[in-house]
C-alpha cells in the first residue's frame, strides 16, 4: 500500500516523489512525523538538468535580490512555524529552534546584501608598458549548477548558508539534505519558489542516501561545485571523488577553549553551560575541550558543574528544555561508550554521564587527557572534557594536538596572551574572550586541517560560487 504522507520535492516544475520512501521519525520520542521520497540517480539527473536549463534562462541581479529579499521577510513572518518544524525533526528545543530561524533570517539579508553589490575588479593596466592605454576589468560570473549536501543538526540555516549565497552568484541548486531532517529544507525551497518569486529549476530537492543521491551529485559531470557541511571522512571523500570540481568543506571540530587566571573564567563558565551543551553539543563548534590553568582547575570546574546541573533535558518542544535527545539512539550508544572509556582510562565524571531513555545527562568529565577519544575526536554529544596545564605555550600546545582546526578561543586579561593566542592557535577563527561556539552569519566561517578548506559567510561563498573572467579592452 502506497505511504500517503510523503512529502514530495521539488525537481524543476514538478512535485516528484518515489517508489520507495526514507521514514523521519523523532529523536525524542520516535514518533513517526513523515516520510520524503528515497530518490536515486534519475533524479539527480533530472534535477541537474532543470537546474541547467533555469540558468540557461538567466537570473539578473535585480531579481535576485528581490528574491533574497522577500525569502528574509517570509521567513521572518514564519519564523514560529520553520522552529516548530525543526525542533520536531531534530529534536532541537525550541528556544534554540527560534534562534535557528532568527539566524536564517538575517543568512537570507546578508546575501541580498551581496546580490546589490557583487563585482569584479578594474585593473590597473598602465602600470606595465604593454598595458598602457587599454583597458582592463573582471567580471563576476556565476560558476555553475551547484551541488549542496548538507547536515541534520542546523535544518534550516545551513541549508540558507547553501541556498541563498547561490541565489545570489546566480547559480541553480541541486540541495541534498540530511536524511534525519529533511522537511525544513523542503519547506524553505517550497517558500522560495513558491511564495518568493524564484522561478521553477532554480532550486531543486532531492531526498536520499549519501551512497546513492549524494555520489550521484558529486560524480555528475554537470554540476560544477560541491558544497558539503559534515564529517571530515566524508569531506574529504568527495573532495578526492570530485578532482575536477571546485570543492567547499566545511567539517568538524573539536573545539578548545583556554582560560587563564587572568581571564574572567566565571563568564568563561556560564558561557560555556550554553556553549557545550546547546542541542546536545551537537555543533561543529561546540566547546568540548577545557584548558584551564592548573592554579584554577578545582575553582573552574567547582563553578561550572552546577550551572551544568541546572540545565533542564527533556521533551524539545517544552519552553523549559535546555537540551534533549540526541539525533538517534545509536549516537547516544557511542556517546556514552565514549564517557566510559574515558572513566577507564583515568577521567573522573564531575557531573552527567547517564542516559535515561533516549536521553543523556550534560557531562563534565576532569582529569581528560588528549589521548582520549573524548578530546582527540570529535564527540558531537553533551560531553565538556577538562584538562588542567601550567603555562601558556602548554595550553597552546594542547590547543593545536588534534587534527582539527575550526575554531578556538582563550579568556584572558593579558592583551600578550591574547596576541599570541591569535598568531599560534591553528585554527581558521580565533576568539578572545568569548567561547569558540560563537558565530554570526556574516563572518567568515571554516577551518583548517580536517576541519575543512573554505569560508562560509554569504560574502566569502558567493565569491566561492563565482569565477572571475578577464576582460582587457583595447582602443
Amino acid at each position: 500500500m502506497a505511504d500517503t504522507n510523503v512529502r514530495p520535492v521539488p525537481i524543476g516544475a514538478e512535485r516528484v516523489t518515489a517508489a520507495d520512501t526514507i521514514e523521519v521519525r523523532s529523536p525524542f520520542d520516535g514518533e513517526r512525523l513523515g516520510a520524503v521520497p528515497a530518490c536515486d540517480a534519475g533524479h539527480v539527473d533530472r534535477a541537474v538538468a532543470a537546474a541547467r536549463a533555469a540558468m540557461a534562462e538567466g537570473l539578473p541581479a535585480w531579481r535576485r535580490v528581490e528574491v533574497l529579499d522577500a525569502a528574509a521577510a517570509a521567513l521572518r513572518e514564519q519564523q514560529e512555524d520553520f522552529a516548530h518544524t525543526i525542533a520536531r525533526e531534530a529534536a532541537k528545543p525550541i528556544t534554540t529552534a527560534r534562534t535557528e530561524a532568527a539566524r536564517a533570517v538575517l543568512t537570507f539579508q546578508f546575501a541580498a546584501a551581496e546580490a546589490r553589490t557583487l563585482t569584479g575588479e578594474m585593473i590597473a593596466m598602465d602600470a606595465a608598458e604593454p598595458g598602457d592605454g587599454k583597458l582592463g576589468f573582471t567580471l563576476r560570473l556565476p560558476i555553475g549548477v551547484v551541488g549542496a549536501i548538507t547536515p541534520f543538526n542546523f535544518p534550516l540555516n545551513l541549508v540558507a548558508h547553501k541556498l541563498a549565497p547561490a541565489i545570489a552568484a546566480g547559480c541553480a541548486v541541486v540541495l541534498k539534505p540530511a536524511s534525519q531532517t529533511p522537511f525544513s529544507a523542503i519547506a524553505l525551497a517550497e517558500l522560495l519558489l513558491g511564495q518568493c518569486g524564484l522561478p521553477e529549476g532554480w532550486i531543486n530537492v532531492v531526498t536520499g542516501g549519501g551512497g546513492s543521491v549524494g555520489n550521484a551529485i558529486v560524480d555528475h559531470p554537470d554540476v560544477a561545485m560541491i558544497t558539503f557541511t559534515g564529517s571530515p571522512d566524508v569531506g574529504w571523500a568527495i573532495r578526492g571523488r570530485a578532482a575536477r570540481k571546485k570543492v567547499s568543506l566545511e567539517l568538524g571540530n573539536n573545539a578548545p577553549v583556554i582560560l587563564e587566571p587572568s581571564g574572567d573564567w566565571r563568564a568563561a563558565a556560564a558561557k560555556i553551560k550554553v556553549a557545550g551543551y546547546s542541542h546536545a553539543g551537537q555543533s561543529c563548534i561546540s566547546t568540548q575541550r577545557v584548558l584551564v590553568h592548573r592554579s584554577i582547575v578545582d575553582d573552574v570546574v567547582a563553578e561550572l558543574v552546577p550551572l551544568v546541573e541546572q540545565l533542564r533535558v527533556g521533551d524539545p518542544m517544552d519552553e523549559a528544555t535546555d537540551l534533549s535527545a540526541l539525533i538517534s539512539p545509536d549516537d547516544t550508544e557511542r556517546v556514552k561508550s565514549w564517557i566510559d572509556d574515558a572513566v577507564a582510562e583515568g577521567a573522573e565524571v564531575a557531573t552527567g554521564g547517564e542516559v535515561d531513555g533516549r536521553l543523556l545527562r550534560p557531562t563534565v568529565l576532569t582529569g581528560t587527557t588528549n589521548d582520549m577519544k573524548v578530546c582527540n575526536t570529535e564527540v558531537f554529544g553533551p560531553v565538556v572534557a577538562v584538562q588542567a596545564y601550567d603555562h601558556l605555550d602548554e595550553a597552546l600546545a594542547l590547543a593545536n594536538d588534534t587534527r582539527y582546526g575550526l575554531q578556538a578561543s582563550i579568556f584572558t586579561g593579558e592583551l600578550a596572551a591574547a596576541l599570541s593566542a591569535a598568531r599560534r592557535l591553528d585554527f581558521g577563527g580565533v576568539l578572545v574572550n568569548e567561547v569558540p561556539t560563537f558565530r554570526t552569519d556574516q563572518m567568515p566561517y571554516g577551518g583548517t586541517r580536517d576541519s575543512g578548506n573554505t569560508k562560509e559567510g554569504p560574502h566569502h561563498a558567493v565569491r566561492e560560487m563565482t569565477t572571475e573572467r578577464l576582460v582587457v579592452i583595447s582602443p
